[in-house]
């Protein structure tokens, strides 16, 4: 019997939602600045978003980049997101949060849970953080996340293998293990043939130059490292329908 591979594609526009549903994704993950991981993405952006697809839409809760070591306020911020983006149609959830240690921090995330349900909620790529990722795994189930989101705390799925095949046979079906990070269509095949993997997350873009004619070169928006002005990341529908391809010609 074939294999049904399910894929996921983060995206922060609406031009990129629409254009990952057109080549075949299964379900978004719904951010701003990818540049950044992913943030949690305007409500503006999530409702418009349901407005042209019928694919499901996981809406990213992350209210700042760094790390997943969240202060009192910001759990506010978070937990009013989670609040106005169910109001607003979102179909499951992506958070996480750690201790100082490297651990899951079950009490905040049980938290949010609770204020997430009766939403589904993937624990995000905080994941490849922790100190330990078979107990954080366990921790994940017994909270009842849906789904993990990881790259083998390493810098990309391909390079952490060896710990999502880990991962995924220590899960048995309790909890869906998807790997995400650096996945392309030259290693895909790679990643699902050697983890075991049912699902998997990628952003599947391409570059394109901004329409500007005028260009003002000496200003950024953002700091010395940030993304070029006047150029502009979207899902490419070629590109999720090659990933597509491939999960389907992989046994």
């Amino acid at each position: 019997m074939a294999q049904s591979f399910l894929m996921e594609v983060c995206v922060d526009s609406v031009e990129s939602a629409v254009n990952a549903e057109r080549g075949g994704a299964s379900r978004l993950e719904l951010c701003s600045s990818l540049l950044e991981g992913g943030l949690t993405p305007s409500l503006g952006l999530l409702h418009v978003v349901k407005q042209y697809i019928k694919i499901p839409a996981y809406v990213m809760v992350r209210p700042r980049g760094g790390d997943f070591l969240y202060s009192g306020q910001e759990v506010e911020v978070m937990r009013k997101d989670i609040e106005l983006m169910k109001s607003q149609g979102a179909d499951g959830l992506v958070l996480g949060a750690l201790t100082e240690d490297g651990l899951v921090d079950a009490e905040l995330c049980m938290e949010l849970l609770a204020a997430a349900r009766p939403l589904p909620v993937t624990f995000h790529r905080a994941f490849d953080m922790v100190h330990d990722p078979a107990v954080a795994l366990e921790t994940l189930i017994s909270l009842g996340f849906e789904r993990v989101l990881t790259s083998g705390c390493d810098s990309s799925a391909l390079e952490g293998l060896h710990v999502i095949k880990r991962l995924i046979d220590q899960a048995k079906d309790r909890i869906i293990v998807m790997p995400g990070g650096g996945i392309t269509e030259r290693n895909l095949q790679r990643i699902l043939e050697g983890s075991g993997a049912q699902e998997f997350h990628c952003s599947a873009r391409s570059s394109r130059d901004s329409a500007m004619k005028f260009r003002n070169t000496c200003v950024t928006m953002g700091a010395t490292l940030s993304a070029p002005e006047y150029g502009l990341k979207v899902a490419d529908v070629s590109k999720v329908r090659s990933l597509n391809a491939i999960a389907k010609n992989t046994l």
